[in-house]
């Protein structure tokens, strides 16, 4: 066991739902061995109110956050990532910034739920779904023996975690 502390990124479009519900879900299920961000490509400018309210109802933080640019991750003096996970796929085919070191990457894409138009409860519907799949990937990504796996291994099973239910067509590619 190590005591590093992995920082890990979370992309999506918008930066506004589920790369939020990720960073924050990532923050509290990682026990301190993990420090979550989340950016964009296109940040809408605001975090979505649905996903706060889903994440409030879980129990997960719901303050300190802000919808930005991943341009602030590429530059010097941004936190150095361990990992980079797409989670829309239309950020999946973008042209990524070139990060600091050579962080592994993998995508992990689930259905926006800010893209669902309804009755109120079937939007919460969709960001409760959406939550639960991003929780689930995460808790699987939590018990990776991440100090004893070798680079190959890891990619591996960061594939096979994005491939889990609720996955989009893109499903188990690196980034």
């Amino acid at each position: 066991m190590t005591d590093k502390t992995y920082n890990v990124l979370f992309l999506c479009t918008g930066n506004s739902a589920r790369s939020i519900l990720a960073e924050s879900i990532r923050n509290k299920e990682g026990g301190g061995r993990f420090r979550a961000f989340s950016a964009g490509s296109q940040p809408k400018g605001e975090v979505n109110p649905h996903a706060l309210k889903e994440l409030e109802a879980l129990g997960y933080p719901v303050t300190g956050f802000s919808s930005k640019s991943w341009d602030e991750f590429a530059e010097p003096g941004a936190p150095e990532m361990d990992f980079i996970f797409t989670v829309c796929d239309s950020v999946y085919g973008e042209a990524c910034p070139v990060w600091i070191g050579h962080p592994m990457t993998a995508h992990w894409g689930v259905a926006d739920p800010a893209a669902v138009v309804g009755s109120e409860t079937e939007i919460q519907r969709a960001f409760a779904t959406a939550a639960r799949f991003l929780k689930n990937r995460i808790t699987a990504f939590v018990s990776l023996p991440l100090a004893s796996i070798d680079r190959l291994a890891l990619e591996t099973k960061l594939s096979r975690i994005g491939a889990m239910e609720g996955s989009t067509g893109t499903q188990g590619k690196t980034a």
